[in-house]
């Protein structure tokens, strides 16, 4: 995978849907302040590499709904990974995952983590 300037983690899935929203609005910022940047489906979160998984998670206002967030981050040129051993953990497949979401590895985690300028763990 290729690295990105900013790179946010994410622990929570849609049991947690304030985390999520703070995760996908802290990234979509980097982009709009003219950095690259990477989301990190790590844990629970792969969940929502599904297609659609996103729909209905809205915290309210000031947030914007999370599927707005990501389709803003996307159109952006944002990134989306997915951690497999976690996707397997969690019972998905790749076929389960948005085609355009890249499956890594820990090593490629790694190399996001460590190449970022800056980085956010929502744990």
């Amino acid at each position: 995978m290729q690295t990105t300037a900013f790179v946010a983690t994410i622990f929570d899935g849609k049991s947690n849907p304030n985390k999520v929203t703070v995760a996908f609005t802290t990234a979509l910022n980097a982009l709009l302040k003219g950095h690259s940047a990477t989301i990190i489906l790590m844990v629970e979160a792969v969940e929502l590499g599904k297609p659609g998984a996103t729909d209905g998670i809205d915290i309210g206002a000031p947030f914007e709904p999370v599927s707005d967030l990501l389709a803003k981050f996307r159109e952006g040129g944002g990134k989306i990974a997915v951690c497999g051993a976690c996707m397997k953990h969690n019972g998905f497949s790749a076929e389960d995952m948005d085609p355009a979401y890249e499956i890594i590895t820990a090593p490629d985690v790694v190399d996001l983590l460590m190449n970022a300028e800056g980085t956010l763990q929502i744990t």
